[in-house]
């Protein structure tokens, strides 16, 4: 992807041109919310004790260069991915094949099964599942060719809190503003134009899809009020994220929801006779709602459950009438081994899921290689690897964890796993890296302008609303399926870990090349 425009992108700024644009950038994101609550680090709680000050969310000062074909490619593809993690989490005879290996070594995926086969022994009384889903890739260029065609590949799946839907909104508008007051110098006439620049829809299609689900559910069964239900993080630094979402649902849709701290949850939530989940605003308590969908932007990371009694309560909400967003299959279906087990070379796993040979072969060409640490033949073969500094170098090693901060990367690996007992390397996987072409960018991060090398993850969103079958197969049917919208994350080439909220990234939008 590289040419003599390409090459220089972004353009140097004088001094006056920089401080007109972060100006308005500044002004712009604030006035906008594209914003985050101040890390401590960034202001300290002794300034801040009510906890009302806001900054502008890490972001790029230019929209980053990207393959308008990998874009186009990566937005297709999502109702194909849709489809198949929904067929995945509604087999959950193929999920416990899965989950088996995973229960010794991995006490978060244990508990989270442990959670579903209580559930499942009362019986589940809600067939209807959402996915708010959020499929991430890189653009790839063979290091061993001269002239590479960039080809997108699979960074991961999420099926759980895929955030940032709200501000990935916000920044596409940014840049367009930026582009609209002549921000941006003439030199980037050529590249940065209202064609290229992507807008994303995001917030409003992630809402749409918390409407439908809303929807589906029906009419009251308990004559209450019908509302959704977020079930947030006890101290949620990216509350506008979350919040454009609410916004939307409430102005678009007409529907009501709250936001409910996962560590309250038993506080303010019970369960009728026929589990029938009703929630009461504390602010409100001679008011009470009946819940139609709980929408968790917590629970996904072991550190959600200090205490057993956390546990209690995502097995409280599990065993609900809500709909979940995402039920703890679904959520399991996220697992990184999951993905290892498709992508595997050979793999003869994806065809299960998808019987169409041509959607389950442009599903395959965006997968990277990945490998299991197990005593399989291919799990032999990738410990060598991962055990060799030199091969190693090629490839990062993932847990089955949500959020940024978790992978180990390169060179890293070998000394990471002669720490680790053998017996705990199952619970990883090893993924070949993805080779990005180089570019630059800036990046605005709690005030300081950080200017340089740039890698970017491309996150394409989707909604899918299934029922869940019946019986040993468990076909089931999708309700409703599209992709909704796009996310660019952007972060320093030096920094291996992409997560804008763990501290590692900004947010950013595309700038549509041909290549």
């Amino acid at each position: 992807m590289t040419s003599k425009t390409h090459n220089n992108y972004p353009p140097e700024l004088s001094n006056e041109e920089e401080s007109y644009l972060l100006a308005n950038l500044k002004d712009w994101s604030i006035t906008h919310g594209l914003a985050v609550r101040p890390a401590t680090s960034f202001v300290q709680t002794s300034q801040d004790p009510s906890g009302v000050l806001a900054t502008t969310a890490p972001v790029t000062l230019f929209p980053s260069l990207f393959p308008r074909s990998c874009f186009e490619e990566g937005l297709a593809i999502q109702r194909a991915y849709n489809e198949l993690y929904s067929a995945i989490a509604r087999d959950e005879k193929w999920l416990q094949g899965i989950v088996e290996e995973l229960v010794d070594i991995d006490d978060f995926v244990a508990k989270l099964w442990q959670t579903h086969l209580a559930v499942k022994e009362e019986g589940y009384v809600q067939d209807l599942s959402l996915g708010l889903f959020r499929s991430d890739y890189m653009v790839h260029e063979d290091p061993s060719q001269s002239n590479p065609t960039p080809g997108l590949k699979q960074v991961e799946f999420n099926t759980i809190a895929s955030s940032f839907g709200g501000l990935s909104s916000q920044v596409s508008a940014l840049h367009r503003h930026l582009l609209t007051i002549n921000a941006y110098p003439s030199s980037t006439s050529s590249l940065i134009t209202a064609d290229t620049l992507r807008q994303s829809k995001s917030a409003s299609s992630l809402a749409k899809g918390l409407a439908a689900a809303h929807k589906a559910y029906g009419p009251s069964k308990t004559s209450r009020p019908l509302c959704v239900v977020f079930v947030v993080q006890d101290s949620e630094r990216n509350v506008f994220d979350q919040r454009h979402l609410e916004y939307a649902l409430l102005e678009e849709h007409g529907v009501r929801s709250f936001r409910l701290p996962f560590g309250e949850t038993r506080s303010h939530t019970k369960l009728d006779a026929d589990r029938t989940l009703i929630y009461t605003p504390p602010n409100l308590p001679s008011t009470s709602y009946e819940v139609t969908t709980l929408y968790f932007r917590a629970g996904y990371s072991p550190d959600d459950y200090p205490n057993e009694e956390d546990w209690v309560a995502r097995q409280h909400l599990e065993k609900s009438r809500a709909i979940k967003c995402p039920s703890i299959l679904t959520h399991l279906a996220g697992c990184k081994k999951v993905q290892q087990v498709l992508a595997t070379p050979h793999s003869p796993h994806l065809k299960r899921f998808l019987p169409d040979a041509n959607v389950a072969a442009q599903v395959l060409t965006t997968f990277a290689p990945i490998y299991p640490l197990d005593n399989s033949e291919a799990g032999t073969d990738a410990r060598k690897l991962a055990a060799d500094p030199t091969s190693a170098s090629k490839y990062v090693l993932k847990p089955q964890r949500e959020g940024g901060g978790n992978n180990i990367y390169r060179k890293a690996i070998p000394p990471f796993l002669e720490k680790l007992p053998e017996t705990h390397w199952p619970a990883y996987i090893l993924m070949e890296m993805i080779e990005p072409p180089p570019l630059k960018n800036a990046i605005l991060r709690n005030g300081e302008l950080h200017r340089g090398g740039v890698i970017c993850e491309l996150g394409v969103y989707g909604v899918c609303l299934w029922r869940d079958g019946s019986g040993e197969e468990q076909k089931g049917e999708i309700l409703e399926s599209w992709e909704a919208g796009y996310l660019l994350r952007t972060k320093g080439d030096q920094s291996e870990e992409g997560g804008v909220a763990a501290g590692f990234g900004a947010v950013d939008s595309c700038c549509l090349v041909d290549v």
